[in-house]
């Protein structure tokens, strides 16, 4: 009831503040400059200006409020679970292939160490998870976004909470995880694999463990990353390069997370 109460209150909170932003944006004398807004509109957002005019500040401020509701509404669900391991990789890997199946392999370890387990929703690595921790009887979670194309929730999701954002979603994937795993991925889990490493560098998230998976995918970059970040441009520093672990197994994954500490989000 307090975080509804807290949350109730936030929400009123910045429609003070839209709507003195919408009736000081009114009163001011118009030009082609005053009031327009810098940030585009997604194809699915009304635009009530011209169709040949750059969007205006009214035309997003109530995104404003959707932004918001992702956050709060993110945060309440998670409270609902505990000893929380996200893991992420592509979502293009059928169920037949490797990593599709050692990550299910994970996940069915996990449930049965009693932690929950934390996927994006989707096909793929994703799926594999959820399913391995379904099947062991465990908590299955998937943290969805909308994309045109790829994703979808997975049928082992037992919970599950879509986003629109995948800027919140990230932040949910990452906010009380006492384990990060990555299996090979693409663009979406290289981002979100530096992201992580980068929080945990600079102080704004707790030292937890971040292993990835697959040393045939892995290692090259981490070559590349010595040689370059580290040897030649000196862009890192060496004690970076133990912020994460790599292995080639789900068993060797459980391994190095099994006696992890539980958090509160960040």
């Amino acid at each position: 009831m307090l975080v509804d109460f807290l949350s109730c209150g936030v929400y009123v909170k910045i429609l003070m503040i839209m709507s003195k932003q919408i009736s000081f944006s009114s009163k001011k004398k118009s030009n082609h400059m005053e009031g327009l807004c810098r940030i585009p509109l997604s194809h699915t957002e009304v635009i009530t200006s011209s169709p040949k005019e750059p969007p205006k500040m009214a035309d997003i401020t109530w995104r404003i409020f959707r932004i918001m509701a992702e956050f709060v509404e993110g945060f309440q669900f998670l409270s609902e679970s505990s000893r929380e391991v996200t893991i992420f990789g592509s979502a293009r890997f059928p169920s037949e292939t490797k990593w599709y199946k050692e990550a299910e392999k994970l996940g069915r370890l996990l449930a049965k160490g009693g932690f929950t387990v934390i996927t994006g929703g989707g096909p793929g690595v994703m799926e594999g998870a959820n399913k391995g921790a379904v099947e062991a009887g465990g908590e299955s979670i998937g943290l969805n976004i909308q994309l045109p194309t790829e994703q979808r929730i997975n049928p082992y999701v037992h919970r599950g909470r879509g986003f629109h954002y995948f800027f919140t979603r990230k932040v949910m994937l990452a906010a009380s995880a006492q384990a990060y795993v990555f299996f090979p991925g693409g663009f979406g889990t290289m981002d979100e694999f530096f992201e992580m490493i980068t929080l945990i560098q600079t102080g704004k998230a707790q030292r937890i463990p971040v292993i990835c998976v697959g040393k045939d995918f892995w290692d090259p970059l981490f070559v590349w990353v010595r040689k370059y970040m580290l040897e030649t441009y000196k862009t890192i520093a060496s004690k970076d390069l133990e912020l994460y672990s790599v292995v080639d197994t789900a068993e060797e994954t459980f391994s190095l997370l099994k006696n992890s500490k539980e958090r509160t989000f960040f």
